[in-house]
């Protein structure tokens, strides 16, 4: 089955110019699933694919990059604040859900990785709104074989307001960690989109500071979901889950 594919520019409350898009079947859908990439990730080529499968079976997909990633604008791969994620997804992905056409359908979010935490941060927004999510290998917990030694992030603590965007945490290749086909990989390494060198210093620290206060709250998440994860990677660990 074909499917539409349209793409936009929106403005997030900051100001800043984000790129969403959507993949829709030719019918009304059976239900809306929002997708949220993982770090340094991007929607219309990265998640391409699963876009264009679900669309293709009923569903109205929705995409955007988030700030500093992929087609959008803002330092590259830059988190000044992790919760400027979340809001921005919640936001535009509720102003599609109030749209005449779509007020009566389900809503479910997918998210990968670092998507995974945005993902569930956007349920505990508003607990009762979402129908269910799906988590891909979901940034819960940093796994231990990519987390910098304590020494190291009590160091960076200290110095992370006076250098937050010098691309200096020390870390091993996330691309090789996460992904096993070398395929992908090469795919991935190919996408100009897709940012691959080393994380900034306060954008690092966020994304520990989420996946810490995330593991310690888990029991706060009460919409249905459902995990898959991939033994080989050790990035985000099975254990998180």
């Amino acid at each position: 089955m074909d499917v539409e594919y349209h793409e936009e520019y929106i403005y997030n409350s900051r100001g800043v110019q984000l790129f969403t898009c959507r993949w829709l079947p030719f019918s009304s859908p059976k239900a809306l699933v929002f997708l949220c990439h993982g770090y340094g990730m991007e929607c219309s080529n990265f998640m391409k694919g699963c876009g264009t499968r679900l669309a293709s079976h009923g569903y109205a997909v929705f995409g955007m990059d988030y700030e500093g990633h992929g087609r959008s604008m803002g330092a590259r791969c830059y988190i000044k604040r992790f919760d400027n994620i979340v809001n921005d997804c919640s936001d535009h992905f509720k102003s599609i859900c109030g749209q005449e056409e779509y007020r009566e359908k389900r809503r479910f979010i997918y998210g990968e990785s670092m998507g995974g935490a945005v993902s569930l941060l956007i349920h505990k927004k508003d607990p009762a709104f979402w129908h269910g999510a799906v988590l891909v290998a979901p940034m819960c917990k940093i796994s231990e074989k990519v987390k910098p030694h304590p020494l190291v992030i009590s160091l960076l603590t200290r110095v992370e307001d006076v250098i937050p965007k010098w691309k200096i945490v020390p870390t091993k290749d996330v691309i090789d960690s996460a992904f096993k086909d070398p395929i992908k990989r090469e795919e991935i390494r190919c996408n100009k989109l897709i940012y691959q060198e080393k994380p900034r210093l306060k954008t690092a620290l966020e994304m520990l500071r989420t996946s810490m206060n995330l593991e310690d709250s888990l029991q706060e998440v009460t919409l249905p979901f459902f995990v898959l994860h991939g033994e080989a990677d050790t990035v985000t660990g099975p254990g998180g889950e």
